[in-house]
């Protein structure tokens, strides 16, 4: 059992995915397309290309408004289920060169990636791999169109740091459901964007939550079963001390990174979660749809990318091209609430001390003594993510003499970051971890007032 606990330990992230968990874990989703002007979410496919006319598209505005909120990057649906494209492509006439947007010579997606490049911020692309237009879906013929059409999208608009795919199939003009190359579509996008992450309901390289809400578990594990992420090949083989069976787990469990669930798995693997969710109930605009409110984008923001995830919040631009104001004062109030929050770490400075419990270390205790007694009302702690995620228990304790190790919250997984919530006023604090995987690496602990 614990050279199996010791492989678990060390199961570790690829630089493509610690970049993103270091670098991208907070960036935006632009849903886009003939559905902003049908008022519908998904489209039929029929739609005509005449309808698409952004007469005042500022993808700058955009820009301008995700670097507001602290988002560092853009994922544009480069093409939805309806399967009218934003770009220029060579592969069908169901695209923006027969709209009126600046008589048929625009490029949303050249506009988005542009203005992107300016203001300092990343590109990537949501590529709908379910086609409501295209007449060879359902057909093997279907995947090489959407090989040609992912080839496009990433060899002609410099850097992607991000594509996401997602699962919605359904069936083609033959009566077929169709069958996606994904292995092909991955090794299209390792060829030409080696450096760009690929999201997936099953990897490789970030996975779904299981929800579109905001919602995030309780125990989030960024090592879960191979069964779960399939697409990643990146296996650490393991001899699990238990024999089952897994076909029973989904991407929405609670405990699929557990050591009741991966201790039947023979292979383990390092694939963090996105939690996805628009500004708005639907993904695309819709006028009479008032943006979440503050607390509700602010209370996500610490669950996911506090809560080991990654946090990609979609915001719909307008008929005419341009954010909402109402959205684009919403992203502003986001950003100065997670900027004035997390602006002063009250540790630093402060006598930082160890004490390891037990001989593999997998126990310690860490405390922080501050100056004087201090309002808390955030812990953020993060694990040496690069070397493996390892805590499975911990305490946050209130340590001063009069608080008497007043345990303030008790929790289970850290991983890349964990943002806590407290109420106490206090000169030291501790974090207790009681449960490690092996030796348990923390990297740092901050306080915010």
């Amino acid at each position: 059992m614990k050279d199996f606990l010791t492989a678990a330990a060390n199961v570790r992230p690829s630089k493509i995915q610690l970049n993103m968990l270091n670098n991208h874990n907070f960036y935006a989703f632009v849903h886009f397309g003939v559905n902003t002007y049908t008022d519908m979410e998904w489209g039929t496919g029929k739609e005509s290309p005449a309808i698409f006319n952004p007469v005042r598209l500022d993808c700058d505005q955009w820009v301008k408004a995700v670097k507001s909120a602290g988002m560092t990057g853009i994922v544009l649906t480069a093409k939805h289920h309806d399967g009218f494209c934003l770009w220029q492509t060579r592969q069908t006439e169901h695209c923006i060169r027969n709209s009126p947007y600046k008589n048929g010579k625009g490029d949303v997606v050249r506009e988005c990636a542009e203005a992107c490049e300016r203001g300092g911020i990343k590109f990537g692309f949501y590529l709908s791999p379910w086609d409501r237009n295209a007449p060879s879906y359902g057909s093997e013929a279907y995947n090489d169109y959407y090989k040609a059409q992912l080839t496009e999208l990433l060899t002609e608009y410099g850097e992607i740091f991000y594509v996401w795919f997602d699962g919605a199939c359904g069936e083609g003009p033959n009566g077929k459901k169709q069958e996606y190359d994904f292995d092909g579509y991955i090794e299209l996008i390792r060829k030409y964007q080696p450096n760009a992450a690929i999201f997936s309901d099953f990897g490789p390289d970030i996975r779904w939550c299981g929800d579109e809400q905001g919602s995030s578990r309780y125990a989030e594990w960024a090592v879960v079963p191979h069964e779960l992420c399939h697409r990643n090949k990146n296996i650490f083989p393991v001899n699990p001390p238990l024999s089952g069976d897994l076909s029973y787990m989904y991407n929405w469990d609670h405990n699929i990174g557990s050591l009741s669930n991966i201790m039947y798995s023979k292979g383990l693997v390092f694939c963090p979660a996105e939690v996805d969710m628009s500004i708005r109930k639907g993904w695309f605009y819709h006028k009479d749809e008032e943006p979440h409110s503050l607390k509700r984008l602010f209370d996500t923001y610490i669950r996911t990318v506090g809560g080991n995830c990654t946090f990609n919040l979609n915001i719909p631009p307008t008929p005419d091209g341009r954010f909402d104001e109402r959205d684009v004062l919403r992203l502003k109030e986001l950003g100065d609430k997670i900027r004035s929050t997390f602006a002063v770490n009250l540790a630093d400075g402060a006598e930082i001390s160890r004490r390891d419990i037990n001989e593999d270390k997998s126990q310690c205790e860490i405390s922080i003594k501050l100056e004087k007694k201090q309002k808390i009302s955030y812990v953020v702690i993060k694990e040496e993510i690069e070397k493996g995620q390892r805590v499975e228990g911990f305490q946050i304790i209130s340590d001063s003499e009069e608080n008497n190790n007043y345990r303030v919250f008790e929790g289970t997984t850290i991983g890349n970051m964990r943002i806590f919530p407290l109420s106490v006023e206090t000169d030291s604090m501790m974090l207790r971890v009681i449960s490690s995987r092996s030796e348990a690496l923390i990297k740092s602990i901050e306080l915010y007032a």
